[in-house]
């Protein structure tokens, strides 16, 4: 099922946005009228993504230069200088080269790790190269190797620094992580094509990410280490943008794992988005009309410029101001938190001249880019949100869960979704992932049998 594509939704879902945000003063009071409903509150009051007049735009603070990046890169001597093209014939998910991880962005429940790298294809469709960090549980591995989950990352910006399997993951990705190897299960956590590797990650690309993701499978179980026994089974689990791609690959983890003799089993996606290219259609130099909380216009400068790398051929550029020209150049070369705080207060309305919609042939393939499925799953698959998220409003997770939860139940017979399982918690974005492991480890648990 699909939301139909419509000014109508997209006005919806930007009250959505500003109702999650609280950035309408007296939009709580409105619902709460007699005959009112969020819907009709939301329709009403998303007009303003169209109807708003130019002086009524409050712009916030200007753009900000990003504080250079701080951190310390650790690449565990696995030098990318060595092969910035994979060889001459290569194929997908194939491994290059494996070095140890080095300790310093390890995993305390390890019981060895390696990063390695391998072929992918691009957004571009090109046989690229890009890399990934394996973990495996300490002890003996079961009869027939450790069972494989592979690890979707959320966001951390488009730039090579910022590269997860050579920084330190966060304290809740490692806590969420270490509980995985506790269980028993091998993580492959790749990089994604474009981060540490040449090119650009291309943010929110469902295709593109979703190659990366089951290359990185299909070449850590050719790795060159006896040493370490993987089984055939595996499953994906992602966080936020990470909950997106986990979405994509279970979309087309099935046909790409029995070629290689995989067996996927399932995947666990928290804080997924989804409809988000409504949003960005909404864009324009009246919308938003006040500036958004600094996270979403980080997201949205990842976006745009994720969007004008893959598809060169739509102008973006024509469109922006050179504020806006400005954000998406720090875009690409800033990390998460350097672009966030660089970005706190200001308006991204002013980053545009006219409405992002109305550039050539921009709609579809916008759509084509970054549209999350609701049908297609022909494996189960757990969906968990925070009723308090507001980096992927909660309403727009009830849509998306609600829309691939039917999907299970409607459609021509060998069309409709596997087994969805739906958890609602009552935390954020970021909180919602180590809550959710309560269900979700018996969920995965039952899958591998």
């Amino acid at each position: 099922m699909k939301l139909s594509q419509s000014k109508p939704l997209a006005a919806s879902l930007v009250a959505i946005l500003a109702f999650s945000t609280n950035l309408y003063a007296g939009l709580d009071t409105a619902v709460a009228q007699p005959g009112s409903s969020l819907g009709q509150s939301a329709g009403a009051l998303g007009s303003v993504a169209y109807l708003t007049p130019p002086q009524a735009v409050n712009p916030g603070q200007a753009l900000r230069e990003p504080a250079p990046w701080s951190g310390a890169n650790r690449n565990s001597g696995l030098d990318l200088a060595e092969s910035q093209s994979p060889p001459p014939g290569a194929v997908a998910g194939e491994p290059l080269r494996q070095v140890p991880l080095n300790p310093a962005v390890g995993l305390a429940n390890a019981g060895q790790q390696f990063r390695f790298s391998y072929t992918t294809t691009d957004q571009h469709g090109a046989i690229a190269t890009s890399t990934a960090a394996l973990f495996t549980p300490q002890g003996h591995p079961p009869k027939g190797g450790w069972p494989v989950l592979a690890w979707a990352h959320g966001t951390v910006g488009l730039a090579d620094q910022c590269t997860p399997s050579m920084n330190p993951r966060s304290d809740r990705d490692a806590a969420y992580l270490n509980h995985w190897l506790e269980q028993g299960y091998a993580i492959v956590a790749s990089d994604y094509a474009g981060l540490g590797t040449p090119g650009l990650m291309s943010y929110l690309n469902g295709t593109a990410t979703a190659a990366s993701m089951v290359d990185s499978v299909i070449a850590a179980h050719k790795l060159s280490t006896p040493a370490v026994q993987l089984s055939h089974k595996w499953a994906v689990i992602g966080q936020s943008q990470g909950g997106g791609a986990a979405l994509h690959v279970a979309q087309s983890a099935s046909a790409r794992s029995v070629p290689a003799g995989l067996d996927y089993v399932g995947a666990v996606a928290t804080g997924a988005p989804a409809y988000i290219e409504e949003l960005v259609l909404a864009a324009g130099p009246t919308f938003p009309p006040v500036p958004l909380p600094a996270a979403l216009n980080a997201y949205a400068g990842y976006i745009v410029a994720g969007f004008r790398e893959a598809r060169p051929n739509i102008d973006v550029d024509s469109v922006l101001t050179d504020e806006g020209k400005r954000w998406v150049a720090a875009a690409e070369t800033a990390c998460y938190t350097e672009l966030a705080d660089a970005v706190r207060g200001m308006n991204v309305a002013r980053a545009f001249s006219s409405p992002l919609s109305s550039v050539p042939g921009l709609e579809p393939a916008l759509r084509e880019y970054m549209e999350t499925p609701a049908t297609g799953y022909d494996k189960p698959v757990f969906l968990a949100h925070g009723m308090k998220d507001i980096d992927v409003p909660s309403p727009i997770g009830i849509m998306l869960n609600s829309s691939m939860w039917i999907n299970q139940f409607i459609g021509a017979e060998g069309t409709r979704n596997n087994r969805v399982e739906v958890h609602w918690y009552p935390t954020d974005h970021g909180q919602t992932v180590p809550v959710s492991l309560a269900d979700s480890t018996p969920f995965l648990r039952g899958l591998f049998g």
